[in-house]
């Protein structure tokens, strides 16, 4: 496998990852380096260990991995998305969750990369460099996600509580399309 099927590998796997960092970035009033650092270092990192830890248990756990990838996925982005729709229609003057802690990131980094983990099973098929596959996809996802705060940002200024409402539909939809594709309906 050449680099640049392992960078285009890595841009796939980085557009959930790029979808929730525009939520991330609708959230933020203000965009700070460390904002953009976080969120990308989250993202960029889970996505790079994923393979590592899909290569490691190869393929005994294959048909394991591949039957339930997908419903964490759309689990636990369906429950952040609903919760943020939920959010977005109370009368409460709360404002999109800002944060970028353990807390808040985790669970998002890990929603975003369970494909991921797939992907390094393959890897283990393929004999493919692990470690440089994961740090491209790693750099890769880091960026992406960088400049998906950044547009997120640009046009949640704009859209104030409605962008809380279309972060949390997208998360949905994200984690929805995720399920549907290994399920083989779309």
């Amino acid at each position: 496998m050449t680099n640049l099927e392992i960078f285009l590998i890595g841009v796939s796997l980085a557009m959930d990852a790029f979808a929730v960092a525009i939520c991330k970035g609708l959230a933020l009033k203000k965009v700070t380096i460390k904002h953009t650092i976080t969120v990308g270092t989250y993202f960029g990192i889970f996505q790079g260990i994923m393979p590592i830890i899909g290569f490691i248990l190869g393929v005994s756990f294959q048909e394991i991995i591949i039957k339930i990838d997908h419903w964490v996925a759309f689990v636990l982005l369906s429950i952040i998305g609903i919760n943020m729709i939920k959010d977005s229609l109370s009368n409460e003057t709360e404002t999109l969750d800002q944060n970028i802690n353990f807390k808040t990131m985790f669970p998002l980094a890990l929603a975003t990369s369970i494909d991921a983990l797939a992907i390094g099973i393959t890897f283990a098929f393929l004999k493919v460099n692990v470690l440089k596959a994961s740090l491209i996809i790693t750099i890769t996802t880091f960026l992406i996600s960088i400049i998906g705060v950044i547009i997120g940002n640009k046009v949640g200024n704009k859209l104030e509580k409605k962008a809380e409402t279309f972060g949390g539909i997208t998360l949905v939809i994200i984690g929805l399309k995720i399920l549907l594709e290994h399920l083989n309906v779309l």
